[in-house]
């Protein structure tokens, strides 16, 4: 057992060596950054131009509480697990040492850890572009009162709710939403690569496929379309929060003790047995994969 564990590790590592000088990984970090800086820029500009404070993890609480943010950052996987899974030129060197099923659970380990500290990238920017504005005290700041408690949040598209302000602190509102998003990245990442074992390169249209049904179950995009009433707007609200995996990843489209969304461990255990499903589907796959390797790599 320990003996296998170390092959995973070692299989998993040999896809982050490839990160060294990569421009595609280059690409997908410059394009985290910017992304955070473009989404989290109405909140900072808001704390400068009303001369108030920011808690330091707001920027991305109010950035990334909001669906639409959470998927644009989503696309990026479709850059950095398009080619999933990655045949370099050690592949075959290390088929020759274990089988298959170890080397797909490297894969997955890679997915994993690679999301993961995409994710954090993009939380440390949030923090970092906030700047002297942020302080770190666990209280939500004079900023987020004014966006929570008044209709100026809205009218700039910042999700800063009032159930979250009173009902929960800023470090614990954080990583809520982290967790969430690394949900949904992990669950959207194992469709590419199951896609990809079973259709080729399936999973950049899988991954397309299944943001556009996360964005297209919106209820306020739902109710502009068909006119829907705002008593039957309530529960389609209800209905796509169950339904949408983006809604599930969206932190305040939970239920906290007075509506009839999804509780948060109902989140999580839906993206948790989504993507071990997945992984699973893809370990039994790996078994009848017919690798393609174009050649070896000259020194």
């Amino acid at each position: 057992m320990v003996y296998k564990t170390r092959q995973i590790w070692l299989a998993a590592m040999a896809n982050f060596r490839r990160w060294r000088r990569n421009p595609k990984i280059i690409l997908v970090f410059c394009l985290a950054f910017v992304l955070s800086f473009l989404l989290s820029d109405k909140v900072i500009r808001f704390a400068q131009e009303h001369h108030t404070l920011l808690q330091a993890a707001e920027p991305f609480i109010w950035t990334f509480g909001d669906a639409n943010s959470v998927l644009v950052v989503s696309l990026l996987l479709l850059f950095l697990f398009g080619d999933l899974p990655n045949l370099g030129a050690d592949v075959p060197f290390f088929l020759i040492r274990m089988n298959r099923r170890v080397w797909m659970a490297g894969q997955i380990l890679y997915l994993v850890l690679a999301t993961f500290v995409l994710l954090c990238f993009v939380l440390l920017s949030t923090c970092v572009l906030a700047g002297s504005k942020a302080y770190p005290a666990n209280l939500w700041s004079d900023t987020a009162a004014i966006l929570g408690y008044s209709r100026i949040g809205e009218q700039i598209a910042v999700p800063a709710f009032v159930k979250v302000l009173e009902l929960s602190f800023p470090y614990e509102c954080m990583l809520h939403i982290f967790a969430l998003m690394l949900g949904y990245t992990v669950f959207m990442a194992g469709l590419i690569l199951y896609l990809n074992l079973w259709k080729g390169n399936g999973g950049m249209i899988g991954g397309i496929v299944f943001s556009g049904f996360g964005f297209l179950l919106n209820p306020q995009m739902i109710a502009e379309w068909f006119s829907i009433p705002q008593e039957r707007l309530n529960l389609a609200n209800i209905a796509f929060g169950w339904l949408s995996p983006l809604n599930h990843a969206t932190y305040y489209m939970h239920n906290f003790g007075y509506d009839n969304l999804p509780k948060l461990w109902v989140s999580y255990g839906f993206f948790a047995a989504g993507s071990l499903l997945l992984f699973g589907l893809s370990l039994g796959r790996i078994r009848r994969y017919h690798f393609q390797f174009t050649g070896t790599e000259k020194n």
